[in-house]
C-alpha cells in the first residue's frame, strides 16, 4: 500500500452542519429524540444539559463511510468478529448523556452482544467508537466517551486521524489502535487518498498492503 504521511493542517472545507441547545433537562432531551423520526439525517449527542443537532454534508459522509469500509477490511483481514451498531442511539440516563456517534462497533465483546439488541444499561459500550468532527462542535467528545467507558475513540477532522485509548477513565492519544496494532496511520490516509478517485481500489489496495506486510514479518521472523 502506497505510503502517505499524515497531511499537513490547512483551512478545512465544512463537513457538518450544526444546532446547539443548552439547558435541556434529560427528559425534554428524551422528548426531542422521540418525535424525531427514526430514519433522518441528524444526528443527536446530549451532554447533561447540552444537546447539539448535527446535519452531516458530504466530506462527513464520505469519511464516515469510507472509514467504516476500512474498518470492516481491517476485521475481515485478521480474521475478527464484529457487530457494526452504526449511528444507533447509546442513552445513559444515570450519566444524563446520549450519543448518536459516526461509527460504533462490538470486536473484543462481539461474543457478548451477538445476534440479539443491545442493552447499554447493562452491556458494556462498544469496543470502538468513530467520530468526525470536521467543523467546531461544542461538546467535549474525549471527556464524553471517556465518560462513558468507551475503550477506543477514533476521532477524524477531515485532514487528522486522532486513536485515543482508554487508560485510567481517560484517553491517551496512542500512534496504533489497540484493535488494529500493525495498521500504520498513513494506511489511512492512503485509503482515503486513494477512494477519492476510485473506492474499490482503495479497498484491493489495503488488502494488498495488508498481505506483503505479512509476507514481510514471515521473512524478518
Amino acid at each position: 500500500m502506497v505510503a502517505i504521511g499524515e497531511p499537513k493542517s490547512e483551512n478545512r472545507p465544512i463537513g457538518e452542519q450544526r444546532v446547539l441547545l443548552q439547558g435541556l433537562s434529560w427528559g425534554a432531551y428524551l422528548q426531542i429524540l422521540a418525535a424525531l423520526p427514526q430514519s433522518r439525517s441528524s444526528r443527536l449527542i446530549y451532554d447533561d444539559g447540552v444537546l447539539e443537532i448535527t446535519v452531516p454534508l458530504e466530506d462527513h459522509e464520505f469519511a464516515a463511510r469510507l472509514i467504516e469500509r476500512f474498518v470492516l477490511t481491517l476485521v475481515e483481514l485478521m480474521g475478527l468478529r464484529i457487530k457494526t451498531m452504526g449511528s444507533t442511539t447509546m442513552n445513559y440516563p444515570g450519566l444524563k448523556k446520549g450519543t448518536e456517534p459516526d461509527n460504533a462497533y462490538y470486536i473484543q465483546n462481539q461474543p457478548l452482544v451477538k445476534g440479539r439488541n443491545v442493552d447499554f444499561s447493562q452491556d458494556p459500550p462498544p469496543d470502538l467508537v468513530i467520530e468526525i468532527d470536521i467543523t467546531h462542535t461544542d461538546i467535549a467528545k474525549n471527556q464524553f466517551y471517556a465518560s462513558l467507558g468507551v475503550p477506543e475513540f477514533w476521532r477524524f477532522n477531515g485532514k487528522l486521524w486522532r486513536i485515543y485509548a482508554l487508560q485510567d477513565r481517560a484517553y491517551v492519544e496512542v500512534e496504533a489502535s489497540p484493535t488494529f496494532p500493525l495498521v500504520p496511520k498513513a494506511w489511512l490516509y492512503a485509503f482515503l487518498e486513494i477512494a477519492k478517485e476510485d473506492e474499490v481500489e482503495a479497498v484491493r489496495s489495503l488488502r494488498q498492503g495488508w498481505h506483503e506486510q505479512g509476507r514481510s514479518l514471515k521473512v524478518e521472523g
